[in-house]
């Protein structure tokens, strides 16, 4: 290191490390001390040099294709200019004086700017768009302290349940950007929730490490890549009994405010098809979702629906059924007789449909969602007088007696909807 008088000031000057040959062209150089003294120089000298090498640390870890890295770096050498990192939009709004400062912090290679340091002291750096599906990539990085000394069964079982968290999630709202998640979307995927803990019989402790899961996977990422961001993870949990049944839809409801006309037309077809075709059959919104057009029969005497387990499981084995169509679900299936391939495999149906009835205030109450309709289908046929074993075998439910014989056939399943039908 060597200490030398320029005019009235002092330089230091040295040799440029081998480990910065990348991001520094100078083999040496020459850094002011801006003093006239030489103790004073001396004294200066270190700090100089040390923050002459924390820069180079940072343009060298931004010299990557790890975007969310150089986003880092980029903040860290603003820092070593001894600025905060701001975006251009913000640096541009600063007061002149601050401005310039930023503007003459910038130094020259071979008699440019150069554009890492501009990048970070300007604010040109671009914040990285970390997606969901993003940050679950990342976090097995982030969290390898986490992993670490597990088995390999154990490092599946630690991982998997954060897959199935992260993937429920896009699934269902969308590979969005972890700064865009909203609320909103917070809300749907709970709601999407409760209605699979009714419609599978599960419990809220299975929404709950959904949600713990993905919270882990969201927070970690935005902790550790420094994001600041504030995300919309708190007051989500369900208690127990939240999955409590949900409230049927009112036949009055039903004929004065779903089917209004206009009323579905801000759905998409697929959406809007399934929504209806449920007020007549009662069927879960998975089981029309998988429905092909070879399970959907509408020529014949008896237009129906056949629920398989093609391509798919059934909640059980009482679920395989067939069912008559009639009334605006008739209608609907003839809108959609290939079925529904937008929504095959995508849980994303019912967060998309009440979403919908929610904004445009066709919610008879805080607590209806989508599956209401099913229930509403229920206890239009216990009004009706539906026979037990027959209201079982349109709802896909066990008997709770053993089952003789084969049941009511296709024609008067069909007479006892027709009861009902709206």
């Amino acid at each position: 290191m060597t200490i030398m008088k320029r005019g009235a000031t002092y330089h230091l000057r040295k040799r440029v490390p081998l480990r910065y040959k990348r991001v520094e062209p100078r083999e040496i150089v020459g850094i002011s001390l801006h003093t006239d003294s030489l103790s004073a120089a001396k004294v200066k000298a270190d700090v100089a040099w040390q923050h002459m090498v924390e820069a180079w640390e940072a343009r060298l870890a931004g010299d990557t294709s790890d975007a969310e890295r150089r986003f880092e770096a980029a903040r860290e050498l603003a820092a070593v200019r001894g600025f905060r990192f701001l975006p251009a939009a913000d640096v541009a709004k600063l007061p002149t004086e601050e401005l310039l400062a930023r503007v003459e912090a910038v130094p020259e290679r071979r008699g440019q700017p150069d554009k890492r340091e501009a990048a970070a002291v300007l604010g040109g750096a671009s914040e990285p768009a970390i997606t969901v599906s993003r940050a679950l990539e990342l976090y097995w990085g982030l969290a390898a302290d986490r992993s670490r000394g597990k088995s390999e069964d154990q490092l599946r079982r630690w991982k998997n349940p954060r897959k199935k968290a992260v993937a429920n999630f896009v699934a269902v709202v969308g590979d969005k950007v972890i700064s865009e998640i909203s609320g909103d979307d917070m809300l749907a995927f709970r709601d999407w929730w409760l209605e699979k803990l009714e419609s599978d019989g599960l419990t809220p402790n299975s929404a709950n490490k959904d949600l713990i899961h993905l919270g882990d996977v969201l927070k970690t990422v935005n902790r550790m890549k420094r994001l600041g961001l504030v995300l919309p993870l708190t007051d989500l949990s369900l208690k127990e009994g939240e999955a409590a049944q949900r409230p049927p839809f009112s036949t009055s409801w039903i004929k004065s405010r779903l089917l209004a006309p206009g009323a579905l037309a801000g759905l998409n077809t697929e959406a809007r098809c399934i929504l209806l075709g449920m007020i007549n059959t009662g069927a879960r919104p998975s089981e029309l979702q998988a429905l092909t057009a070879s399970r959907i029969v509408l020529k014949g005497r008896v237009p129906h629906i056949s629920i398989e387990p093609e391509g798919r499981q059934l909640k059980s084995a009482y679920a395989k059924r067939v069912i008559p169509l009639a009334g605006v679900s008739l209608e609907a299936f003839k809108e959609c007789p290939e079925g529904f391939p937008r929504y095959v495999d995508n849980p994303s149906l019912s967060a998309t449909v009440n979403k919908y009835l929610r904004t445009n205030g066709l919610m008879e109450s805080p607590k209806h969602v989508l599956y209401s309709l099913r229930h509403s289908f229920e206890d239009r046929m216990l009004a009706a007088g539906v026979d037990d074993r027959i209201r079982r075998d349109l709802f896909g439910h066990r008997l709770t007696r053993e089952r003789y014989g084969l049941g009511a056939n296709l024609g008067q399943l069909a007479k006892e909807i027709a009861k009902i039908a709206i």
